[in-house]
């Protein structure tokens, strides 16, 4: 059996779309470690989506890609009943509610990691008690502080600083570093959803064949800005050694770019469409 390009571009798509389902799992693996320190008696309802706010997002975007490649791709315009579009509109509106609870997730994280104390007269992790404290290697991955890797943390003789109602600290270097990876959470966040906006926007235009000329242009530009931001965000979380993120963020402007695709071909076959008919009624 011999497979013809279109099918392996299709199996290469949707082998990207299980790729993003997977990693619904590999967020909520490593944001539930954090919520054991950072909530330790259970996560209450008010925190859930500060503490899981990227596997929220993650499972949302997924399921709005779905919805997106539903109708750009595998439906036709027979199919589109007031039934499914009344679905397809309605998980989308869940999603994006979702997405929306994310980003103040995101939000509360930056917040959150500017409520820093120093810690007096505490220049060396090993002279800690044991057992009671642990350093923030990264956003959200907290390390135990044990005799054993005391000196593997932070500089000695610099001051440290704790989290807000945290045993956990970090000194200076750490923090900024952290700092500066929740502010890209956020701004990656924002961008997204600034770009599904105008993707949605997109749809309904094609789908009353007004996606042309300025309108189309101007749409264009702005998502090229826009996956250029997202590009920048997915290369610094690469060059910090943050692979979960970065593997992420390449597979979602991957899938990304396959939507993008199924509206242009779309948008295409429409306007083929217009040009017989007019064809047409010019030889009549």
């Amino acid at each position: 059996m011999t497979l013809n390009r279109g099918t392996l571009f299709q199996l290469f798509k949707y082998a990207v779309y299980s790729l993003l389902t997977l990693n619904i799992y590999l967020f909520w693996q490593e944001e539930f470690q954090a919520a054991l320190l950072q909530h330790p008696g259970g996560v209450p309802w008010r925190s859930i989506f500060d503490a899981y706010a990227a596997t929220i997002d993650t499972a949302a975007w997924v399921v709005l890609l779905l919805m997106f490649e539903l109708e750009t791709y595998v439906l036709e315009d027979k199919h589109f009943s007031r039934p499914v579009r009344w679905l397809l509109h309605g998980a989308r509106f869940v999603s994006y509610a979702f997405i929306l609870f994310a980003f103040y997730g995101y939000v509360t994280n930056v917040i959150a990691t500017y409520d820093v104390s120093v810690l007096a007269d505490v220049t060396d992790l090993c002279a800690l008690p044991v057992t009671e404290w642990s350093y923030a290697v990264d956003l959200d991955e907290y390390a135990a502080i044990t005799a054993e890797n005391c000196r593997e943390f932070g500089s000695v003789g610099a001051p440290y600083f704790q989290y807000a109602d945290l045993p956990a600290l970090v000194d200076g270097q750490g923090l900024v570093e952290i700092q500066r990876l929740a502010w890209v959470d956020a701004i990656n966040s924002i961008v997204w959803i600034l770009i599904v906006v105008i993707l949605e926007i997109d749809v309904r235009l094609q789908e009353r064949n007004k996606l042309v000329g300025l309108v189309y242009r101007i749409s264009y530009s702005a998502k090229i800005v826009l996956y250029a931001i997202l590009f920048a965000a997915a290369v610094y979380w690469g060059i910090k050694g943050d692979f979960v993120d970065f593997w992420d963020a390449f597979l979602w402007l991957l899938a990304f770019f396959f939507i993008e695709m199924n509206v242009v071909e779309w948008r295409e076959e429409e306007l083929e469409e217009q040009a017989a008919k007019a064809s047409q009624r010019a030889s009549a």
